[in-house]
């Protein structure tokens, strides 16, 4: 049940302190994108603390896809629905953020979605610099170092089987898209236990501002990157 530390229920419905945002990409998906930062004039709650809730909320789908329309920050209330196969998560005003298809059959089991949780946050927070920064190089891009913007569109995931234990996420392949300035990221990955494949899924960005890759440019951006997650661990 960790995932009640990093939101707020109550009468107004489901809210985000920026402490609570900021401290979910750092400490849990290892994701120091500036726009998740407490002080960031940009701030929006990460898109994988909505995933979380929604599996915290609905349990575990065998099929499972998520398409992110809007950015999050503190002052929106999140207005959650009753359970179906298909859910919009919008707020007080109407707003859509989130919409959700579910299929076949639930599992609310709170051990295994709280694994499932932490193991596809870690997997997701690993895609800059690791994964975007030799996909770029490879297509000859880069996000503007300047104001670097990799947004979350929509994850999808299919499980052969739904009583999992201690599950681990791999990446299958990866490839990034490029129209113009913008350009979009997919990473695929298979769910493992045990050494076994029991599921598979994919997580898609956006990545926008595009320029022609700059070695020295990246650099800088992924010193300073490493910098804010070496000044916030001490």
């Amino acid at each position: 049940m960790f995932l009640e530390n990093f939101f707020i229920e109550d009468e107004s419905g489901i809210h985000f302190s920026r402490q609570q945002g900021s401290t979910f990409a750092k400490q849990i998906a290892n994701d120091f994108n500036p726009i998740h930062d407490e002080d960031s004039k940009r701030f929006c709650v990460p898109g994988d603390l909505l995933f979380s809730l929604v599996l915290h909320k609905y349990g575990i789908s065998q099929e499972m896809s998520f398409s992110f329309s809007g950015m999050v920050d503190e002052s929106k209330r999140l207005l959650l629905p009753e359970p179906a196969e298909s859910l919009a998560i919008s707020d007080t005003a109407g707003k859509e953020y989130l919409s959700i298809q579910r299929s076949g059959e639930v599992n609310k089991d709170q051990a295994p979605i709280d694994q499932l949780i932490q193991r596809y946050v870690e997997f997701s927070g690993q895609a800059f610099p690791h994964i975007l920064v030799p996909l770029m190089n490879e297509n000859n891009v880069m996000i503007n170092p300047a104001r670097p913007m990799v947004i979350y569109e929509s994850m999808s995931i299919s499980l052969n089987k739904l009583a999992i234990n201690n599950p681990e996420l791999a990446l299958s392949e990866a490839k990034l898209d490029v129209t113009g300035k913008r350009g979009k990221a997919t990473l695929a990955f298979n769910v493992l236990e045990s050494g076994e494949v029991v599921g598979s899924g994919a997580k898609s960005m956006v990545l926008s501002g595009l320029r022609d890759y700059e070695q020295s440019a990246i650099d800088e951006l992924v010193n300073n990157y490493n910098a804010n997650k070496q000044r916030y661990s001490l």
